[in-house]
C-alpha cells in the first residue's frame, strides 16, 4: 500500500477528508500546513527518510561549552534540587526562579524582572549583537504530586492531613527542576565558550511561570517579548532521547463558574447549587466525544471549589476546562462546543454562569534543519548515562505502576521526519514561541520507560542521578548546538529560512483576546523587594473583581394551605 493511501485514510480519520496533499491542507487550515503539509511540500517522506550527518561541526568553543558542563556539572544539578525541594505551583515560583536567576547573575548575565508582566518570571541576557539566542527555563511543579526522591513506592513528601479529604503537597511530577536546571547550564555553558572563544552574539534566557498552565509564554508572545530572536533552544524531559520537529496540540483554557444560592442539604428546596451545574456541564461534555471530538481532539477538567460538606448546597463552583486540537482554528470550533454545554447547564441548574477566558496556546511549529544539527549533536555526545542504580530505582516505580520492568532508556531514537498527520497530544506555551523564531527541540530520557507524566513516579527520580544525568545531557545537546548556530551563519540562515517558508501562508496571532488579564498571584514583600519589583505589574487590575452570587432562592410554586 502506497505512502498517499495510508496519509489519505488516516487524514479521514483526523477529520479532513480529501486532504490529500499540502496544497489541500494549506488552503483546508494554513497552521496545520505549516506544521504538517511543509515537508510533504519539499518531498519529505517519512517512509524513506534519513537524517543528514556531518553538520555539527567539532570548535574551539564547543569543546569550551562541553568542558565547561564537565567540570560545573555541580552548579546545574544543584539548582535542579534546589527548585525540586521548593516544589511552587505555576505563577508563585518565587524561589525557584530566584535560585535560577542568581546562578545565571553570578555567571554574568544580567537580569530583568518581570517579563510579560508576570513577577516569577526573568530574562537574562549576556553578550551583544546578534545572532540572538533564546533559552528556555522553566521550574514549576504540580499539585498532588508530592513524592520522597529516590522512594519506589508512592511516599508523599508532603501529606495533608484532613480527616474528611486528605490531600498530596505540590511535586515535580514533570521534572520542571531538571528542564529549568539543564537549559541555563547550557546558557552559561555557551557564555563561556564566547568569553574564551571570541564568540559574538546574544544570550536570552527566558525564566518561564506558569507553563503547566499554558499562561506564561502566551501572554509574553503576546507582548512582544521573544520578537528579535534568530532562534529558541528548547527541551523537555520524557522516557526517550531524541531530536523532534514535530508539532503539539493548541489549547484553550477557561473556566466556568456557577452561581446558585445556599442553604440547609437537610431542606433543600429552594436551594440552587453551583455544584449541579458544574456537574452538569460535565456530563453533556461527555455527550460530545462520539460525534464531535476528532481523534486530534482532547477535552478535560477539575472541578475547583466543589463545596465544603455535604449539609452546605454549594452556591458557587468552578469548573477548569483544557481544551485541546490540532490548531488554534479547530480548537476554537471544540471550545464553542463546550461553552455551548456550559451555558446549558446553568440553565438546567437554574445558575448564574460566570465564563473566564484564561490562556490559549498555538500548536508547535517544528524546524527540520533546526533538527537535523541538533541530532548530529546528540549522536555525537551520546545518550545519558545511567547506573545500575539508578536502572534498579527506575524498576522499582515500573512494577509500583504495573508497567514492564524495561529501567532507563540508554540509547538514542533516530531522528525521523513526523508523522504526516497529529492524532492529539499534549501542548505547551513554547508553541508561540516557536512561531516568533526558529525552535530547536530536544527531548531527554529524565523518567523510566512506560512512566506518564505528571505522575509521582516522575517526581520521585527528579532529584536523583537519573534527574542529573538527563539535565547534563540536555544542557550538553543546546550548548553543543547553540555553537554551530553562533560559529556557523549558514546553517542560522537554513533554519530562519524555512521559519519564513513555513509561516507565509499562517501568519501568527494570539488566541489570547485582546484586554484579557493573566492569571496572578500577589507575591510575598520579601520577593518584591529581593527583585526590584512593585505590584500589581503595569496594566493589571488589583484586587481583581470578585465573583459573588447574589442568586435568589428558589421556589416549588405558591404556598399552599397546610393539610389538614
Amino acid at each position: 500500500m502506497s505512502y498517499q493511501l495510508n496519509r489519505r485514510k488516516v487524514l479521514q480519520a483526523f477529520g479532513a477528508a480529501g486532504a490529500a496533499s499540502a496544497a489541500a491542507m494549506y488552503a483546508a487550515d494554513p497552521v496545520l500546513g505549516a506544521t504538517l503539509g511543509y515537508d510533504e511540500s519539499i518531498g519529505v517522506d517519512p517512509a524513506t527518510y534519513a537524517a543528514p550527518t556531518g553538520i555539527a561541526k567539532d570548535s574551539a568553543g564547543k569543546t569550551t561549552a562541553l568542558n565547561w558542563l564537565r567540570d560545573h556539572g555541580g552548579e546545574v544539578t544543584g539548582l535542579s534540587d534546589r527548585i525540586w525541594q521548593h516544589a511552587e505551583l505555576s505563577l508563585r515560583e518565587w524561589n525557584s526562579a530566584w535560585d535560577s536567576a542568581e546562578l545565571l547573575k553570578r555567571h554574568g548575565f544580567t537580569i530583568e524582572w518581570g517579563t510579560g508582566g508576570f513577577p516569577a518570571a526573568f530574562t537574562a541576557t549576556y553578550g551583544s549583537g546578534k545572532p540572538v539566542l533564546g533559552f528556555n527555563a522553566e521550574y514549576d511543579a504540580l499539585p498532588g504530586l508530592s513524592q520522597k526522591k529516590g522512594v519506589a513506592t508512592h511516599d508523599p513528601l508532603v501529606y495533608n492531613y484532613d480527616a474528611y479529604g486528605p490531600t498530596y503537597g505540590a511535586g515535580h511530577g514533570d521534572a520542571h527542576n531538571v528542564l529549568g536546571a539543564g537549559s541555563i547550564g547550557a546558557a552559561i555553558a555557551v557564555s563561556k565558550a564566547m568569553k574564551q572563544d571570541n564568540l559574538t552574539g546574544t544570550l536570552k534566557v527566558y525564566g518561564s511561570s506558569g507553563e503547566e498552565q499554558l499562561v506564561g509564554k502566551a501572554f509574553s508572545a503576546k507582548a512582544g517579548v521573544y520578537n528579535g530572536l534568530d532562534a529558541y533552544l528548547d527541551w523537555h524531559p520524557l522516557t526517550s532521547t531524541l531530536a523532534d520537529w514535530g508539532t503539539t496540540a493548541a489549547l484553550m483554557s477557561a473556566t466556568f463558574t456557577f452561581l446558585g444560592a445556599a442553604g440547609h442539604g437537610g431542606t433543600p428546596l429552594g436551594n440552587k447549587s453551583g455544584l449541579d451545574g458544574a456537574l452538569l456541564m460535565a456530563t453533556m461534555s461527555e455527550y460530545l466525544r462520539e460525534k464531535n471530538v476528532a481523534p486530534s481532539g482532547r477535552f478535560h477538567y477539575a472541578i475547583i471549589n466543589g463545596g465544603g460538606a455535604p449539609n452546605v448546597t454549594p452556591d458557587m463552583c468552578s469548573i477548569w476546562f483544557f481544551v485541546r486540537e490540532g490548531s488554534p482554528a479547530r480548537a476554537q470550533v471544540l471550545y464553542d462546543k463546550i461553552v455551548e454545554c456550559a451555558k446549558a447547564a446553568a440553565q438546567a441548574s437554574q445558575t448564574r454562569l460566570v465564563h473566564k477566558f484564561h490562556s490559549g496556546t498555538w500548536n508547535s511549529l517544528g524546524n527540520k534543519v533546526a533538527a537535523e544539527v541538533l541530532n548530529d549533536n546528540m549522536v555525537k555526545i551520546g545518550p545519558p548515562a545511567f547506573t545500575a542504580a539508578d536502572h534498579d530505582l527506575a524498576k522499582g516505580l515500573q512494577r509500583a505502576l504495573g508497567r514492564p520492568e524495561a529501567g532507563m532508556s540508554t540509547t538514542l531514537v533516530p531522528l525521523t521526519a513526523p508523522a504526516p498527520v497529529y492524532l492529539g497530544g499534549p501542548s505547551t506555551d513554547a508553541a508561540d514561541v516557536s512561531w516568533q523564531a526558529p525552535k530547536v527541540t530536544a527531548l531527554v530520557a529524565t523518567f523510566p520507560i512506560g512512566v506518564p507524566h505528571h505522575n509521582w513516579a516522575v517526581s520521585a527520580v527528579a532529584s536523583t542521578n537519573i534527574g542529573h544525568q538527563a539535565a547534563l545531557s540536555a544542557a550538553r545537546y543546546l550548548a553543543a548546538t547553540s555553537i554551530d548556530l553562533l560559529t556557523q551563519p549558514d546553517l542560522l540562515k537554513r533554519m530562519k529560512d524555512e521559519f519564513v517558508a513555513r509561516t507565509a501562508p499562517a501568519q501568527w496571532k494570539s488566541m489570547i483576546p485582546d484586554g484579557i488579564q493573566q492569571p496572578l498571584y500577589q507575591p510575598p514583600a520579601d520577593f518584591l523587594s529581593r527583585t526590584g519589583q512593585t505590584f500589581p505589574p503595569a496594566g493589571i487590575t488589583w484586587p481583581v473583581p470578585q465573583v459573588i452570587t447574589q442568586e435568589h432562592l428558589g421556589t416549588t410554586g405558591p404556598t399552599l394551605p397546610p393539610v389538614s
